[in-house]
């Protein structure tokens, strides 16, 4: 970032604190907000140093008895690291030096490629410190420690070391870290202090105000950490991003607050006789029929209908679409609606998919949000260009098509008004005139009592942004806001609001506020709803918090099977699933239209839908979480069902669907969203595939490649295979230990292609055979062949992705132990480490009992005392 566009966030940061009357960041930081000037605009680049060092040093609070000891801007206060330092060593029983053993060990087994300046694998254990007390000296004793456990150390051809040895050099160095973590544990708690992410944050605000309005692309992107933006580690708090929620409050509200008279609700039967491109007949790619039905023969974009609505409300608008088949044999015909502002800049977005079922026409009714002058879209899907059709006259055109008959629009939708999300904040206070001169009609609320209302107001509102009780002192600071701006003349909802912002960009509201120790019932409700709905508690949660009754065993899992049965609980598919899997990384990249021509933007669709249907079939039924790596199911549509060379499934509808034996289907591994966004787009890498495998199903991710090893590029041109670049990468030192690891569980999805197609054959663009599909010749040639086997680490060996899967199976344990850390991470926001161990095997061993059912898995999570305190 640009020192001006620095200064200039900072200085609005200076002014939206002065203006909305930011409090609660000296409680929270440690520093006083009010001691940097008003007239010292904008704020010097040492005052927004400071702010930014407070921030980051109190996400780490230090224990209680520690508190007096803390130095409000920083941590160098030697009397706090002395008695830090006292309480790790005592708890450690830390040395000088490690034990004999272990140096011995080292000495014996492992100095000799781990030592000196160019070490294997840049593992240097020779200088390598018994220092555990904070996470950069435990580091490297992990890596240790998981080459040991995993028989990666010592490598197969030096001379293995007796078996109870390598158990106690494993088992010391998870003593001593376990101890530190420990120590950091009873001083600070497991999860360091976290702030909502941009989806947390956008959910929370529609829960919190009763309104749906996109907010996240206002506010800049999260950090990840562990695999997932929900982790306090990963989080930072800066004067642009403060700026940008003063900014989000202001939109939220504004939408919230109604200023002016119930919007004319407007209801109208729309044909396609009516669109500009029927009109138009630009080329003859429709029929209209008696009743004024209008067949749409072509799935060329330009040749797309468009209604001609263009309302001047913005609103919940409800649409009814009546359509069928024309000359289909008898199947279904896909179309797709996009809703938005149809212009060259605009952004339009996709509703949906749906089926015209042949015979009788099929009414489908949706609800979608609109802006002002946004229009609806209708294009089929699967249908020939617009040339082909205009070639031969949609009169004479005998293929299929979509037949419209009408489309019903009505809306803005509003039962009553001021709309709920009004009354939410100001209940049934009284609307008077309040005209400014672009808005002549325009309302404000009045208040004949201010002071009393505006505390009722403030009270009620803070209690659920903060998601706890409130006291006095809670509310003052903003009810003395509200007054100030009172006695400025501003009117009583102008001052309220301001008030409003101020507790939308507080600490509380933005941050999980969490003390060390078990969890309090409300800071218990807040994990869970944020856990299984990536938002703010309901009222019932609420509820149950203030009667002291959540903490109850019988009463957390009714509530977690609550929250997993509400609509609600789509988020955590989307959220959990989508960075567990990396599916919000499917559009990183677009296919190579040359090597992929069949790619469209339905499959792409599909590909998402059916890994998230498959994991809410998973979750819903309580099946075991084996059916990741294998099931003998998975839900399919017409156009997933055709990529996959699987028969007689049509239409855009997805359902539950057997595989054949012979599919090479099932599981997540073989699906093609996996398959996409663990390619590049016009290649696919065992390396790549294989960490990603180890990473997110195995929970054994590998280390970071050397920074002086290039990265292989495969050679689309088909010279040579991806297979013979790694054999001779192999050959490198640094690389073959943690190669012998990525690379057989990247080759066993070998067979599958870029967009998760089978294949035999690579695809090229320069050496090979001519290819056919449908007697069409295709872009690409026939490249070499695949060869999908290889041998693993311990010596089991391969042939294609079955067998690999059933290797997989044979640990059962391991698989259940990565998903279990996982869902530990996104549950609680901190990552899952040495010390937590314990409690996933614990978990593990229970869930083993109930046949590894996945839903069975969320229960003993939440149950758990690692999801209970902080």
């Amino acid at each position: 970032m640009s020192d001006a566009i620095r200064s200039q966030g900072d200085s609005r940061l200076r002014g939206g604190l002065l203006s909305t009357g930011l409090v609660g960041f000296d409680k929270l930081y440690g520093i006083s907000i009010a001691g940097f000037e008003p007239d010292r605009a904008p704020w010097s680049a040492e005052a927004c140093s400071r702010f930014r060092t407070a921030v980051a040093v109190r996400k780490r609070e230090q224990a209680p008895a520690l508190q007096s000891l803390r130095s409000p801007l920083t941590m160098d206060n030697p009397m706090k690291r002395l008695m830090t330092g006292l309480a790790v060593a005592i708890a450690l029983g830390a040395s000088v030096r490690a034990d004999d053993t272990v140096q011995a060990f080292f000495k014996h087994h492992c100095l000799e490629c781990h030592s000196g300046e160019e070490p294997e694998g840049e593992m240097r254990l020779d200088q390598l410190k018994p220092e555990f007390a904070d996470e950069a000296g435990r580091k490297p004793w992990r890596a240790v420690l998981k080459r040991l456990r995993s028989g990666q150390m010592p490598p197969k051809e030096k001379p293995r070391p007796p078996e109870p040895d390598i158990h106690a050099v494993a088992d010391w160095i998870s003593s001593k870290v376990r101890a530190a973590e420990a120590v950091e544990r009873q001083t600070k708690g497991r999860v360091v202090l976290r702030r909502l992410n941009r989806i947390e944050y956008e959910n929370t605000v529609r829960d919190l105000l009763g309104v749906a309005v996109e907010l996240r692309d206002l506010l800049p992107p999260d950090s990840a950490f562990g695999g997932f933006d929900n982790v306090g580690e990963a989080h930072h708090v800066s004067s642009f991003l403060m700026d940008k929620y003063l900014e989000a409050a202001d939109v939220a509200l504004d939408i919230a607050i109604a200023n002016g008279p119930k919007p004319p609700e407007t209801k109208k039967r729309y044909s396609i006789t009516e669109t500009h491109n029927y009109k138009s007949k630009s080329e003859n790619v429709f029929r209209k029929l008696d009743d004024d039905t209008v067949v749409l023969f072509t799935s060329s974009h330009w040749q797309a209908v468009i209604l001609p609505m263009w309302p001047s409300d913005r609103g919940d608008y409800r649409f009814r679409i009546s359509a069928s088949a024309f000359q289909s044999d008898g199947k279904p015909v896909t179309y797709r609606v996009d809703a938005g502002l149809m212009l060259m800049t605009g952004k339009p977005h996709l509703v949906g998919y749906f089926d015209a079922p042949p015979g009788e026409p099929k009414i489908v009714e949706f609800v979608d949000k609109l802006e002002p002058r946004n229009s609806l879209r209708i294009l089929p899907y699967g249908l020939p260009s617009s040339g082909v059709v205009h070639k031969i006259g949609a009169d004479k055109y005998d293929g299929s098509g979509v037949a419209i008959q009408w489309v019903d629009v009505e809306g803005p939708l509003n039962p009553v008004w001021p709309p709920e999300s009004h009354r939410r904040i100001f209940g049934d206070l009284p609307q008077d005139k309040a005209p400014t001169y672009n808005h002549p009609q325009r309302v404000e609320v009045v208040s004949k009592a201010p002071k009393a209302d505006a505390e009722r107001i403030l009270r009620a509102f803070a209690r659920r942004a903060f998601r706890r009780e409130v006291t006095d002192d809670d509310v003052s600071p903003y009810l003395a806001l509200v007054e100030s701006k009172l006695a400025e003349s501003r009117s009583f909802e102008q001052a309220v609001r301001v008030g409003l912002a101020a507790i939308m960009v507080s600490p509380d509201f933005l941050f999980l506020r969490e003390a060390p120790g078990k969890l309090d019932d409300f800071a218990l409700a807040s994990r869970l709803s944020y856990f299984l709905w990536s938002t703010m508690p309901d009222d019932e949660l609420f509820a149950l918090a203030e009667q002291h009754k959540l903490g109850q065993p019988e009463v957390l899992r009714e509530q977690v099977e609550r929250l997993l049965k509400s609509p609600k609980a789509k988020a955590f598919t989307e959220n959990f699933v989508g960075q567990w899997l990396g599916l919000r990384d499917i559009d990183f990249t677009d296919p190579s239209h040359q090597l992929y021509p069949e790619y469209d933007d339905m499959l792409r669709a599909s590909m998402v839908r059916e890994t998230e249907l498959f994991f809410t079939e998973v979750l819903k039924n309580d099946l075991s979480l084996t059916n990741v790596i294998a099931s003998d199911f998975s839900m399919l549509n017409g156009r997933l069902a055709k990529h996959y060379g699987i028969p007689d499934v049509y239409g855009w509808e997805f359902r539950k669907v057997p595989l054949p034996p012979d599919s090479h289907r099932g599981g997540v591994l073989t699906m093609a969203s996996v398959l996409k966004v663990t390619a590049n787009g016009t290649t696919t890498s065992p390396v790549t595939r294989g960490s990603w495998i180890l990473d997110r199903l195995l929970g054994t991710p590998p280390p970071r490649p050397p920074e002086n090893i290039a990265a292989l590029e495969p050679d689309t041109r088909g010279a040579t295979t991806i297979r013979s670049q790694l054999a001779k990468h192999r050959q490198i030192a640094s690389c073959s230990s943690c190669h012998a690891l990525i690379d057989p569980p990247g080759f066993a999805l070998e067979s599958f292609d870029v967009i998760g197609g089978w294949r035999d054959y690579y695809r090229s663009t320069g050496n090979g055979k001519e290819v056919k599909v449908d007697g069409r010749r295709m872009p690409y040639l026939q490249g070499q062949k695949i060869d999908p086997a290889d041998v693993l680490p311990d010596g089991r060996s391969f042939r294609d992705i079955d067998e690999f899967k059933q290797l997989l199976l044979a640990d059962k344990d391991q698989v259940a132990r990565a998903l279990t850390a996982k869902l530990l991470t996104y549950a609680t926001g901190g990552a899952a480490n040495s010390a937590d161990q314990p409690e996933i095997d614990a978990i593990v061993d229970r869930i083993r009992a109930k046949h590894y059912g996945f839903r069975s898995l969320i229960h003993e999570v939440v149950a758990s005392e690692l999801f209970r305190t902080k």
